[in-house]
């Protein structure tokens, strides 16, 4: 197909740690190999934001709260003959029982949040999370083992970003890095 399609990419902060956001390695489908974001295909009449919990609910089980929008890229990928415009959405976990339902009156509980599960194994490897920090220095390590020439002159190097999460980092938007710094 000669169409240009539309991706959604989510940001979901890890509520274990607020600057960090999920990614997993991609398996069976262009960019396998490559960390990615939750996301998938903008469905017809289907709005960023459903979008958005909808393929973090299919890829980790997880219920997504406070949906906005972060930034976009336009994503060529000629070698795959692929070509997206690639919507990134930011997002928190949902907490298990929200603050303030508590039938105890003693202190004041942590906020308990689901764990990401690998609901796509077929598709994904396994969920982590990473800061921004970490996802630059993946970014730099990627861009110096294409200067020397390929993967297999530096093994050492083992993840690399998937082309609309590479071109995120490389545009270092305002939006994304406040919302990491919140």
């Amino acid at each position: 197909k000669n169409n240009v399609r539309v991706g959604v990419g989510v940001l979901v902060k890890d509520p274990q740690n607020p600057q960090k956001v999920f990614a997993g390695i991609r398996k069976g489908s262009h960019g396998a190999g490559s960390l990615a974001l939750p996301g998938g295909h903008l469905e017809m009449y289907e709005s960023w934001s459903d979008c958005a919990a909808r393929e973090v609910l299919e890829e980790m089980n997880l219920i997504i709260t406070n949906i906005k929008f972060g930034h976009v890229t336009n994503d060529i990928m000629e070698q795959e003959q692929k070509h997206y415009v690639t919507i990134f959405m930011m997002a928190e976990c949902q907490e298990l029982v929200p603050k303030g339902t508590s039938t105890t009156t003693t202190q004041q509980e942590q906020p308990q949040y689901q764990q990401p599960q690998n609901m796509e194994p077929h598709k994904c490897e396994g969920w982590k999370s990473f800061t921004w920090n970490e996802l630059e220095e993946i970014h730099r390590q990627q861009q110096q083992q294409q200067k020397e020439g390929g993967n297999e002159t530096n093994p050492k190097i083992s993840i690399r970003l998937f082309g609309p999460l590479q071109k995120l980092v490389e545009e270092k938007p305002q939006a994304v890095l406040d919302f990491l710094e919140a």
